[in-house]
């Protein structure tokens, strides 16, 4: 496995699959982390960085950019700073995902309001296409998204579309089971329910409470030592 001893920054060349080299859960974290100060960066104009100047954006010592930048290929000319597209790419293609995602909402209420209002996704995965709801006054263009009778999600399911994102709270093992029908693989859940998803379906939940609740605990702990 190459490393980078080198304090030079350096133009990253070619790619290798991250599954071919130990790398660190610690780095694959920060990945993600790099690729959307990378996206914000090129969307600025700048095609190359130095890691002093990454650095500074994602608050990551220099050191460790370039160690973790080490694993994602061959390295080539030394002190021209890091090619900012060749790295978004890289990283695109190392991470094994498209991060021009259509992902869609399933329910307008408070949370997925504030999800619509926020949806700047698009520096990391990509966009909230489109969004559900049983109740016809949340229907419409919210936000700039259009919102559909959930009724209507086979017809109006975006093509391609893998990730959904729960924010319901009536009907939710049923819902579940027509998005994956449709070809959902990927599920965000904030309805604190237990949902049954088959093999080959990924469900991530959301729980603001529970990490609250360690938050809390972990901040009595601290001051129990001090």
């Amino acid at each position: 496995m190459f490393t980078n001893n080198n304090n030079c920054d350096i133009i990253l060349l070619g790619d290798e699959k991250m599954a071919e080299k130990n790398v660190p859960k610690a780095t694959l974290q920060r990945y993600p982390v790099y690729l959307k100060a990378l996206r914000k960066l090129k969307h600025s104009g700048m095609e190359r960085v130095m890691s002093k100047e990454l650095a500074n954006v994602v608050n990551i010592e220099p050191t460790t950019i370039r160690r973790d930048f080490s694993f994602l290929g061959n390295l080539g000319k030394q002190g021209y700073g890091y090619d900012v597209n060749k790295l978004i790419d890289i990283f695109n293609q190392q991470l094994g995902m498209d991060f021009d995602e259509k992902i869609i909402l399933v329910g307008a209420g408070n949370m997925g309001r504030a999800l619509m209002k926020y949806n700047k996704w698009d520096y990391v995965v990509g966009e909230i296409a489109c969004a559900f709801d049983i109740n016809p006054d949340r229907q419409g263009v919210r936000f700039g998204i259009p919102v559909y009778d959930i009724n209507e999600l086979e017809e109006r399911f975006p093509e391609g579309c893998r990730i959904a994102i729960l924010a319901i709270s009536e009907d939710i093992q049923s819902t579940v089971d027509r998005l994956i029908k449709c070809g959902i693989t990927g599920l965000v859940d904030f309805t604190h329910e237990h949902i049954q998803i088959p093999k080959g379906v990924v469900l991530k939940s959301v729980d603001v409470v529970s990490s609250i609740q360690e938050l809390v605990f972990e901040t009595n702990s601290l001051n129990v030592e001090r």
